[in-house]
């Protein structure tokens, strides 16, 4: 496999839900892909996509409440009674609570997660923004940290 398809496939990666940037990086690492360039692909790649779901995530839901599938109603109706009963909670820590909600570097935690978050809550899209690019950035440093150091425990044994 090429540099280049490697480098494109870390992008695509970062971009999935649920695997964004956190699985990117340690695939990276076990391309054999420099750490920074690995994390500056992975960064570009997973904050592509915030912009577009925080400007269309909540018509989408709308839509999907009142779709005649009812997987879509279920799943709509699940998100918004979720927003509804952690309201308080979210709304007191705001965007430093989004930051630090995506930086943590745990499944279901990422920017994707995020932006539907601040989309539920109508937050400021720029404050929004700032604070996932921030987390996501936060995140990608402890993920590097933790795959070079796994690569060098794996080197050590081999």
């Amino acid at each position: 496999m090429s540099t280049l398809t490697k480098y494109i496939t870390i992008f695509f990666v970062s971009m999935v839900p649920l695997i964004e940037l956190r699985g990117a990086v340690p695939i990276g690492t076990g391309m054999g892909l420099p750490w920074t360039t690995t994390l500056i692909v992975s960064i570009i790649g997973n904050c592509l996509p915030i912009p577009f779901i925080l400007l269309f995530v909540k018509a989408i839901l709308k839509w999907m409440r009142g779709c005649k599938i009812a997987l879509f109603n279920k799943v709509s109706n699940w998100l918004y009674e979720k927003a509804d009963k952690n309201r308080p909670k979210i709304e007191r820590y705001a965007a430093w609570g989004l930051f630090l909600f995506v930086a943590i570097p745990l499944p279901g935690t990422g920017a994707w997660t995020g932006a539907l978050v601040a989309s539920l809550f109508d937050m400021n899209k720029l404050k929004a923004t700032v604070s996932i690019f921030g987390g996501v950035i936060g995140a990608g440093i402890i993920m590097t940290i933790v795959s070079q150091f796994g690569a060098q425990i794996v080197n050590f044994f081999i």
